[in-house]
């Protein structure tokens, strides 16, 4: 005790106390701000890119959207701001934004070793390859001494390279570092194939000048665990990030969403419905956040189902019957609750 009453003495001296190293938590300074500001890849159609309006849409978006709904009441105070694979890690951990939703694949690298957490996941994904149909290769395997157009600073290169050593099979990379220009490169005729996760090869698709003319091979070559990230030593503003997403997913489960939400909240005999309503329980100041963050969360910007539907299913990625359908219908989408 005798050395801890000296250092804090020693602390006065120079006008140093614990009070002066304490910092604003991520959701006191995004409340002060009135804003969120999330980092996104703003390119890739179905997860975040402008629409015609200019607005920033897409399942990653709206992460971001549903944040801010349930921190601020508004889904539109957001900041959207358009990161690389390079800079996407450095922008979070220098706090130039608050959360990162922007097709990250979680790993046990990125989470044990950059100072970020990853909260859950949105999409579950997997790595693929696409190529001209005119060109007639129906395998992976026809890729033998190709040439490939793919992102630097992501998973996929090192997916690539794993796959491709393992298999004997020789290639040529052809970096970029924009989901843009990527296609561009194949559109342009820089490579034979371009690879990346299977759904930003069916937004890429969609983006080229003629999408009947290319088509994907049947391989897909890792996992993929697609979601939000949060920078490491606030573990509130982690638990808020992540159960904003676990509510979009049980306010789906149990059969709420942005159109009935209200009737819902007025007479559901059902204690979990009446929970993430907020007519009942105490989960928004669990999280530091009002009663009713996770309806504003719903009524603003819908369950998972709805956002799935209205972004990622136009991109000819169903969601019946494949990993990101919910638990109870053979998918793999699965939430705690919320009580």
């Amino acid at each position: 005790m005798k050395k801890i009453s000296l250092l804090l003495g020693a602390f006065a001296l120079i006008g140093f106390t614990y009070s002066s190293v304490a910092t604003a938590s991520t959701l006191e300074e995004v409340q002060a701000r009135g804003e969120l500001v999330c980092g996104v890849s703003g390119g890739v159609a179905g997860f975040s890119a402008p629409n015609d309006a200019g607005r920033m849409v897409g399942i990653d978006a709206a992460v971001c959207d549903a944040v801010a709904a349930a921190v601020l009441g508004d889904a539109d105070a957001v900041k959207y701001v358009p990161l690389t694979a390079a800079e996407r890690f450095t922008a979070l951990s220098a706090g130039e934004v608050d959360v990162l939703s922007r097709n990250t694949t979680h790993t046990l690298t990125r989470d044990a070793t950059l100072g970020v957490n990853f909260t859950y996941y949105n999409f579950i994904d997997g790595q693929g390859f696409m190529v001209a149909k005119a060109d007639g290769l129906s395998s992976v395997m026809d890729l033998d001494g190709a040439s490939i157009c793919v992102q630097a600073g992501t998973t996929t290169e090192l997916n690539m390279a794993d796959y491709f050593r393992n298999k004997g099979l020789d290639y040529t990379p052809v970096g970029y570092s924009t989901s843009t220009a990527t296609r561009e490169g194949l559109e342009g005729g820089a490579c034979d194939a371009i690879t990346s996760d299977a759904s930003q090869l069916a937004a890429l698709r969609s983006e080229t000048a003629d999408p009947s003319a290319w088509t994907m091979l049947p391989e897909i070559i890792s996992k993929e665990p697609l979601g939000p990230v949060v920078r490491q030593g606030d573990d509130q503003w982690m638990d808020i990030v992540t159960w904003t997403l676990h509510a979009m997913i049980n306010a789906e489960e149990l059969g709420i969403d942005s159109s009935n939400v209200d009737a819902m909240r007025a007479d559901s005999p059902n204690p979990s419905v009446a929970r993430i309503v907020g007519s009942e329980g105490e989960t928004g100041p669990s999280l530091g956040l009002s009663q009713d963050w996770a309806y504003q969360v719903i009524k603003q910007v819908g369950n998972y189902g709805e956002v799935y539907e209205k972004h990622v299913e136009p991109l000819g990625i169903a969601r019946a019957g494949s990993v990101n359908d919910l638990w109870t219908r053979g998918g793999i989408i699965y939430s705690p609750p919320l009580r």
